[in-house]
């Protein structure tokens, strides 16, 4: 059964690899066998990321990427390949989010939230298929939300851009299938990274309302989306296709 999750020889990319929730991907996608590239704007954090990784005995390197940009996306990819022969899976983590009223909303930062966490994804995805056809198949993990399918007053931008993601996982999911490429979608809900440490500077009560409303009495952890990442990047998933899998403690459940 442990070969089943083995990633011995694969090679991913980690949009946002660098921290949160992407940087507890890329660790469990690294133990399990895989060389992970971590990308992101920040080389400091890039090279950060790539040292805890290969301090808990993993395999990583980093690629400054600014992925609203088509060509440093096209390139994140082509560079990948060149250096490691190939590339098996694509976590589509990167995002970002302006915690403002819809009245108070720009038109611009609706297109850099927008084109960060629903455009980039489509490019990459665009961007592995040759190689994913040329490899007989590949593995693509979207990282949604709960803002998915859950509204907020703050969230204008950011919800629409996730409920995206969901419906881009579909999508490809019933368009790729055919050709042994899996397409599947993390729900994560409200979990202890710098994006939401933020979010609970910005909203009074946050702290206490999370912790109320989940029924594990926790917030998420970024280490909790290790083990569903190897799940969804090895061979033990592969007649899942366009799932969506919640990591929130049961929060989205109760009433």
């Amino acid at each position: 059964m442990t070969n089943m999750f083995d990633l011995s020889g694969k090679v991913a990319i980690v949009t946002g690899g660098n921290g949160g929730i992407g940087l507890g991907i890329a660790l469990g996608l690294a133990e399990a066998g895989a060389h992970v590239v971590v990308t992101g704007r920040n080389t400091a954090k890039n090279e950060a990321a790539v040292a805890e990784i290969a301090a808990a005995g993993g395999s990583a390197s980093a690629k400054v990427c600014d992925i609203r940009d088509k060509e440093a996306c096209d390139s994140l990819i082509e560079d990948t390949v060149a250096a490691h022969g190939r590339v098996d899976i694509l976590v589509n983590n990167s995002g970002i989010n302006y915690r403002k009223l819809p009245q108070d909303f720009s038109l611009e930062e609706w297109h850099d939230v927008i084109d960060t966490n629903l455009t980039a994804p489509f490019v990459l995805c665009q961007g592995v298929y040759p190689h994913f056809m040329r490899q007989g198949g590949g593995k693509i993990i979207n990282i949604g939300s709960i803002a998915s399918f859950m509204g907020s007053p703050v969230g204008v931008a950011y919800g629409p851009s996730k409920g995206g993601i969901l419906q881009l996982t579909r999508a490809l999911a019933v368009a790729w299938a055919k050709d042994n490429i899996q397409v599947n979608c993390i729900l994560p809900g409200w979990i202890d990274t710098p994006l939401s440490q933020s979010a609970r500077e910005q909203i009074p009560g946050l702290e206490d309302a999370v912790i109320g409303r989940t029924p594990a009495g926790r917030w998420g952890e970024p280490a909790d989306f290790a083990g569903a990442a190897i799940y969804l990047a090895s061979a033990a998933s592969d007649f899942v296709n366009g799932a969506q899998l919640l990591i929130d403690g049961a929060y989205s459940c109760k009433a």
